[in-house]
């Protein structure tokens, strides 16, 4: 899909507040509300827009810690092992790397008992070699909000 600047705009908007109305947004806009309702189903029709949803503070419901795991896998395995702790609930992404490591994993635990627990079930998994944890001291940046 080729996008316009009214797109890219209509984007940025949902960024800032995915619960504004069409006709709210239309109106910020200056284009119709039935022109607005078509560009926005375009927009998800493409599956340039995934979902509408709300960002939230972890610190304040109690996830103090984020860690960024590096893993080292068997070959042949990494997919399915990376599939297997997407699943986690508070594992926030998983990705495929170059390098020395194989995955990345980046989760939010609430204390490092459960941090602790976390990675010594990482490491008990079939075909994970190793595992570097880093704990981040201090978030200068953590907005996946990208246009």
């Amino acid at each position: 899909m080729k996008m316009d600047e009214k797109d890219i705009q209509i984007l940025k908007h949902l960024l800032t507040d995915s619960r504004q109305s069409a006709r709210k947004l239309s109106l910020r806009m200056g284009v119709s509300t039935v022109t607005m309702i078509s560009r926005m189903k375009k927009l998800e029709q493409e599956k340039i827009i995934e979902g509408y949803s709300v960002r939230l503070n972890h610190e304040l419901l109690g996830y103090d810690i984020t860690a960024i795991i590096e893993i080292t896998t068997n070959q042949g395995k990494m997919l399915e092992i990376e599939n297997e702790i997407s699943k986690k609930e508070n594992v926030i992404a998983v990705y495929d790397i170059t390098g020395n490591a194989d995955t990345i994993v980046i989760a939010k635990f609430k204390d490092r008992k459960d941090l602790s627990d976390f990675v010594k079930k990482l490491s008990a998994m079939p075909n994970i070699e190793n595992t570097i944890t880093n704990i981040v001291l201090n978030t200068i940046k953590e907005d996946s909000r990208l246009i």
